[in-house]
């Protein structure tokens, strides 16, 4: 079996890249011999090729996306792991708030995949999207982030028809993972102690297989989440 020499391997643009699931993106990227870029506001570990971005910033996201692909000579690979959620009652979340939450999950999401088309097509690269159990069933409390994961979900499984032959597509719908995605959050919309929650490695490992499949075998979707997930199906 060959072994790819480290940094030759694929170049694959993670947002969020440089913490929870990103972050383990990046790991599993780098491990397997390729290079990984992100896109973020803090800077990820290693050293590892990033642009400073706030995701909100859809202009800002495709000037980013760009500036790396220019950097690195290509895409190879784009996953979309940049997220936040902040719960609540849909009067009680301040519409700023609300609206960044869709901004982030959805409107980055389209932004980057956009601005990473030409290169992807060039090297008949791969997408990777991710949205979440809550893409599939909605919860109480949840209206942003609900309304902007049924986004991703839509907006890729339509993407995949529209790159058939060009680009390969794959919708990632992870359950809830051991990060640290839900610290800021006020103690009712914590998980409990006993909550059934993903590692982010395992996760990572799926996207993974996703960007390894050549051209021509769709990957189409893939949902990971741990066997006692709550809101899965």
């Amino acid at each position: 079996m060959s072994v790819t020499p480290p940094g030759t391997g694929p170049t694959v643009l993670v947002t969020g890249g440089s913490s929870g699931l990103g972050a383990a993106v990046v790991t599993a990227v780098a491990r397997a011999g390729g290079r990984p870029l992100v896109l973020d506001r803090q800077p990820p570990g290693d050293g590892v090729p990033w642009v400073e971005c706030d995701l909100a910033d859809t202009r800002a996201a495709e000037e980013g996306t760009r500036e790396l692909a220019e950097q690195a000579g290509g895409l190879d690979g784009v996953v979309t792991a940049a997220g936040m959620d902040v719960p609540g009652r849909l009067v009680d979340v301040p519409a700023v708030t609300w609206e960044r939450i869709v901004a982030v999950d959805l409107l980055a999401t389209v932004a980057v995949v956009r601005a990473a088309l030409p290169y992807l097509e060039a090297s008949r690269g791969t997408v990777v999207t991710v949205a979440s159990t809550l893409g599939v069933k909605a919860v109480a409390d949840a209206t942003a982030y609900c309304a902007a994961k049924f986004g991703v979900v839509g907006f890729t499984r339509s993407l995949a028809a529209e790159l058939a032959g060009s680009v390969g597509v794959t919708l990632l719908i992870p359950g809830g993972m051991r990060t640290a995605f839900f610290d800021e959050r006020d103690a009712r919309y914590r998980p409990g102690p006993d909550a059934a929650l993903n590692e982010p490695a395992d996760v990572a490992a799926a996207v993974l297989f996703a960007l390894s499949q050549p051209p021509g075998c769709a990957v189409r979707e893939l949902v990971v989440c741990a066997e006692q997930e709550s809101s899965y199906p």
